[in-house]
């Protein structure tokens, strides 16, 4: 969710790509419903292993849920400024299906707020 609103919300200023270290043979279907409510279609997004930037020129390396800072040693994917953005994880919401629904539409608007506060650092207003 927060590569899609990074795309939407920063344009062409930011090259943003996700992964994870134990990255999800899919996204997560309700993650795709919630944000195809806001407008943004992240239906086509592959989950990636974090190993595949390695070598890579990470300017940002922006961790988010859990325990993922500790996860994404600097071995993997070194970063010239690293933040960590502590989400809850909505794939670990138990419950019925509207409870989990609600709980990823609770993150990605906590992730919404928290992108464009930190876009508008590139002169991005959303």
């Amino acid at each position: 969710m927060a590569e899609g609103f990074l795309r939407h919300l920063a344009g062409n200023r930011l090259e943003p790509c996700s992964a994870g270290t134990k990255p999800a043979a899919a996204v997560h279907p309700l993650a795709v419903k919630v944000m195809a409510e806001v407008g943004i279609d992240i239906s086509s997004y592959k989950p990636k292993h974090a190993a595949a930037f390695s070598g890579l020129p990470v300017t940002y390396l922006i961790t988010v849920c859990g325990n993922a800072d500790q996860e994404c040693p600097r071995s993997i994917v070194a970063a010239v400024d690293r933040m960590h953005w502590p989400f809850d994880d909505p794939a670990a919401i138990e419950g019925s299906e509207a409870e989990k629904l609600e709980g990823f539409r609770r993150v990605r608007d906590e992730i919404k707020e928290k992108v464009k506060s930190w876009v508008a650092r590139f002169g991005v207003v959303a």
